[in-house]
Parts: structure tokens; C-alpha cells; sequence
């Protein structure tokens, strides 16, 4: 752990947490394509083989399943079954639905990427730090506590949209979803890197519009998950957990927030005038 000392208007000396890494690792460097590409790709790489190498429990995650059901029905948080159904008597929302969950976490999630490596290289390396920490915690959840999705409970009436209109390479498709673990629900890392990718959006974009685009996508990613009978409200609330942890590990190695630069950042025309908190720690 390191600490700086800094001097109150009052004069007296006060200690401030600057982060658990040395401070030769935490100074500004810009970051170097080749590198970050490997970064993420070796970080992918483990958590798809970490998850695609957890057991499949069944019995282990239906009752997961039926006891997250169980207790959002004790909380009357059961509201998943109406919108589920609603989304399944509709087939052109449904396809819609199932292709947004399908792809855009995915797609979305690296475009703010590259779009932060280029335009905002002062934040890019925090920003990244808390999404691999957030997907590494994910993991960690699936290890721990299997979870059978709502569309793997009919008893419950639950809908699997993907089967019912056919969608043709979504993840719940049989041919796909056997190369893939289907008791990763809890946490659910749609909802996790789409607050992610929302954070994001609304810390570092300039228009307007763009910011509040970045506070309505985990939302509609919220609606989509439960929607298409992929995930449980309380599958939610464990993504937005997992979020909080990475941002918070993130913040314990560095001393300082995800969109925060280094001091010793150089000026690339950044940061934007209105966006004082991009502004270099110091």
C-alpha cells in the first residue's frame, strides 16, 4: 500500500490512499494496442474456459433456480413471467429481443472500448481494469452457485423464446448452448457489462444524448433479460454487484476512481471542458 501526504487548508498533514500497486505501475503510459488486444484476449480466453469447464450441475442449479423463484415470489419481485409472456406472443419483438441478447452486450461492449482506447487514453486503462475484474467476480459467481435460467423452469410457465420462434445463432439454441455452460445465470454479465458499458457512456461522452443513451441501455438490457426467459430479476441485482466490486478493486490497486487520469497524464485535448472529472488526480 502507498500513501502521499498532502496539507490541509488548516495546515495539518493528511494521508491519502494512493493504491495498493507500486507507483511505477500506476504512472501514465498510453496504451499500446498489441498489448491490450492480448490483455483481453487472454482475459476472454480464461473466463471462457473457466465457465465453459464448470461442471454442469443440474440438479445443483434448478434448485438454485427454483429457490431464486421462490424468493422472489416470498419479495414479490415475480414480474419476469408477465413480460416473458408478453414478449412471447409477439414474434417480431421476441427475434428482436433474442438477437439483442445474443449480440449487442458482446459487440457494444468492445466499440466503447476501442472508442476509449482512442479518444479517452487518460481513463482507458482503469476503465478496463474494472470490466476484467467485474467478468473475473462473474465467474467466480458461476463457480459458486449454478444457476438454471427462468426458460429451463417451465412449471413456472416461463417461455424460451429462442425455441419457440426458432432464432436462428443465439446462445439458447440446442446446437449452440451445448458448447456452452447453461447454469451461468447467476450472476448475469449482460446486465453486468451493459452497466458497465453504461458507466462508461455517461461518464467520458461529450453529447448529451450519447450520456443519456449510456443510463438507458442497462435498462433496456434488464427488460431483454427477463423478457426473452434468460435471467431472473435477482440474476440483475448480482450483475450490478459484480460491477460494484470491479469498479472497487479497481479503485483499491490505482488509489483512484476508473475515470480518473493519472497526474502525470500529458494533455491530448482531453479532458473535455464539461467533463471536469476527467480532469488528472492530483
Amino acid at each position: 500500500m502507498t500513501q502521499t501526504v498532502s496539507r490541509t487548508s488548516a495546515g495539518a498533514d493528511v494521508k491519502r490512499f494512493t493504491g495498493l500497486l507500486p507507483h511505477r505501475l500506476l504512472r501514465w503510459r498510453r496504451p499500446v494496442w498489441w498489448q491490450e488486444i492480448a490483455i483481453i484476449a487472454f482475459g476472454y480466453w480464461l473466463y471462457t474456459l473457466g465457465r465453459n469447464a464448470i461442471p454442469e450441475q443440474e440438479t445443483i442449479a434448478f434448485r438454485h433456480g427454483r429457490s431464486i423463484q421462490h424468493l422472489q415470489d416470498i419479495l414479490r419481485l415475480n414480474w419476469e413471467l408477465s413480460i416473458n409472456r408478453f414478449v412471447a406472443r409477439t414474434e417480431w419483438l421476441a427475434q428482436v429481443m433474442n438477437y439483442y441478447y445474443a449480440t449487442l452486450h458482446f459487440f457494444l461492449t468492445i466499440a466503447v472500448m476501442v472508442w476509449l482506447f482512442v479518444r479517452r487514453p487518460h481513463v482507458y486503462r482503469g476503465a478496463r481494469t474494472a470490466l476484467v475484474a467485474t467478468t473475473m467476480f462473474g465467474l467466480l459467481g458461476f463457480t459458486l452457485y449454478p444457476t438454471a435460467p427462468p426458460r429451463l423452469l417451465p412449471q413456472y410457465g416461463y417461455v424460451d423464446t429462442v425455441l419457440k420462434f426458432h432464432t436462428w445463432g443465439s446462445w439458447a439454441d440446442p446446437n449452440i448452448a451445448e458448447h456452452s455452460n447453461q447454469f451461468a445465470a447467476m450472476p448475469s454479465l449482460h446486465i453486468a457489462w451493459g452497466l458497465w458499458t453504461g458507466l462508461v457512456l455517461y461518464a467520458c461522452a461529450r453529447r448529451l444524448w450519447v450520456r443519456l443513451l449510456g443510463l438507458v441501455y442497462p435498462f433496456g438490457t434488464l427488460v431483454v433479460i427477463v423478457g426473452t426467459g434468460n435471467h431472473f430479476l435477482l440474476d440483475a441485482v448480482g450483475g450490478a454487484l459484480i460491477v460494484a466490486l470491479g469498479f472497487g478493486l479497481q479503485w483499491l490497486l490505482a488509489g483512484r476512481g476508473a475515470f480518473v487520469a493519472p497526474v502525470d497524464a500529458p494533455d491530448y485535448g482531453l479532458p473535455d471542458p464539461e467533463l471536469p472529472h476527467l480532469r488528472p488526480a492530483g
